[in-house]
């Protein structure tokens, strides 16, 4: 099965999009959706099924409104420098990497406190 991460990010205008990722493909959409249903595309699985979860994505206990906001200005950098042909400095790229599976943890942390309130 496939792990997916949907990220919201800012733009540098302050509007929100919805960045997917799977290993090395990405897509982006208006909404969280939009972003997967183009990310599926790019995989290309016809057969492709998935537990969805989607959280408000505001920040909690295990994703801070400070960790938001960083991962959302590297996001910007990160697609300035790759318009550009460029990459992040490795100390950007690291942290990057580091918050989005920050998030991921706190996805999966989050995944688990529902279902012990679902069950």
């Amino acid at each position: 099965m496939t792990t997916v991460a949907i990220l919201p990010v800012l733009n540098t205008n302050g509007e929100k999009s919805y960045r997917a990722i799977a290993g090395d493909r990405q897509s982006v959409g208006k909404t969280a959706g939009q972003a997967l249903d183009a990310l599926t595309a790019l995989l290309g699985e016809t057969d492709f099924s998935a537990l969805i979860v989607i959280q408000s994505f505001n920040p909690d206990e295990f994703f801070t409104v400070q960790q938001q906001k960083r991962l959302s200005e590297l996001m910007n950098l990160w697609r300035t420098a790759r318009d550009r042909g460029q990459s992040l400095s490795p100390k950007q790229q690291a942290e990057l990497e580091s918050l989005v599976e920050i998030e991921l943890q706190a996805a999966t942390v989050r995944t688990g406190v529902l279902v012990q309130r679902l069950n």
